[in-house]
């Protein structure tokens, strides 16, 4: 009784870790997205102007030099026929007039929301932005790239299985390790060049466009919009950014000097541990949690769920549709028919916790 106590209160520990750690990810991969590479980052720039230029570092730049005045008149007045000025009047009066008329029919975009800085929304990734795992579509990319065998890709979507259907979080530890055995010694820039491969090869044409309409929805009244997700933060990020949301919240795998180490800080972003991330996030974006919003499709992320002010399930498993019903969360579901059974396999090949277990994508374990 007392062991098992005490692992309850280690993975609570890890699913702490993992959240903090994951809020902190989120937050400097957000800035650096924001904050352009180079000597002039910090520079003033206005849109549509050019930066200032030392002259001296220009070949053949003339300095210091008045220009020669030109006298154009001539040359203009034999080029152009100049109007009577009544008639320019007129006919400018008429031009004015002319395109009020087409404003009046046409307007401009809308104005953009005013950011509302204290409510935000967060989206799982699998089986709820993605049709199937992200996780698994990142594996079966790197099989292609002969990154490990069509064996390995196989033993890592039966782990996923496992875990899905024993439903014990404690089970992702072993598969855990395995995997992490294929991070140790990659460079993050070469995982993050491949995953943006991948995702317009297996992933770009597998959103729900319905989720991506919600979260659009959200953006459009200034809110941020996160990504929450037991997949690597990276690759997660990176899928935010190509769907034009704030960012990722995600599993942090250890690295030093650009290089994976193969090893997690803290655990899985799963389960509990989302919940975690979400709680630091908001208390480092200064967001109100009662007006914040999460959308998930699985029974793991009712945590999550629980500390948000509004939970809507999307595309939900048997368990949250339950959870859903007796707590009166919004459901929504763009399956249909035998769709809807088609898509229930790729769920349970990935959608949350040893999908993650990779930490950069990765493999069940390399042989």
């Amino acid at each position: 009784m007392w062991r098992g106590k005490d692992k309850n209160r280690e993975l609570e520990r890890l699913a702490a870790m993992a959240g903090e750690a994951s809020a902190e990810a989120a937050v400097s991969l957000e800035h650096a997205q924001k904050t352009p590479d180079g000597d002039d980052a910090g520079r003033d720039v206005v849109p549509g102007t050019l930066p200032d230029v030392d002259q001296d570092d220009v070949p053949g730049a003339v300095t210091d030099a008045e220009p020669e005045p030109l006298d154009v008149t001539a040359e203009f007045a034999e080029s152009v026929d100049v109007e009577n000025g009544e008639e320019a009047a007129e006919k400018g009066k008429a031009t004015a007039a002319a395109a009020e008329q087409l404003a009046v029919r046409e307007p401009g975009p809308p104005e953009p929301a005013a950011p509302d800085l204290t409510a935000a929304a967060f989206f799982d990734v699998d089986n709820t932005m993605m049709m199937g795992a992200s996780m698994f579509h990142f594996a079966r990319g790197l099989a292609a790239r002969k990154y490990f065998t069509t064996s390995d890709l196989a033993g890592f979507a039966w782990q996923q299985v496992k875990f899905r259907v024993g439903g014990k979080e404690g089970d992702v530890g072993s598969p855990r390790e395995q995997a992490l055995s294929f991070v140790a010694g990659r460079s993050v820039e070469e995982l993050n060049a491949v995953g943006e491969e991948i995702y317009d090869e297996l992933m770009a044409d597998k959103i729900w466009s319905g989720t991506k309409a919600l979260a659009q929805m959200h953006l459009d009244m200034g809110q941020r919009v996160w990504l929450v997700t037991a997949t690597p933060v990276e690759l997660a990020t990176m899928i935010a950014r190509r769907l034009g949301l704030t960012g990722a919240l995600g599993t942090v795998a250890e690295q030093v000097d650009g290089v994976y180490t193969g090893r997690l800080v803290g655990d899985l972003l799963h389960g509990r541990a989302k919940a975690h991330a979400v709680r630091a996030l908001a208390a480092k974006e200064g967001l109100n949690l009662k007006r914040c919003t999460a959308y998930s499709d699985s029974l793991n992320d009712v945590p999550m769920l629980s500390v948000v002010g509004t939970a809507v399930a999307i595309n939900p498993d048997t368990g949250l549709r339950d959870v859903a019903r007796e707590r009166h969360w919004e459901i929504r579901d763009w399956r249909t028919g035998r769709k809807a059974a088609k898509i229930g396999v790729p769920s349970v090949l990935g959608a949350g916790a040893v999908a993650g277990a990779v930490a950069a994508g990765l493999a069940y374990r390399k042989r």
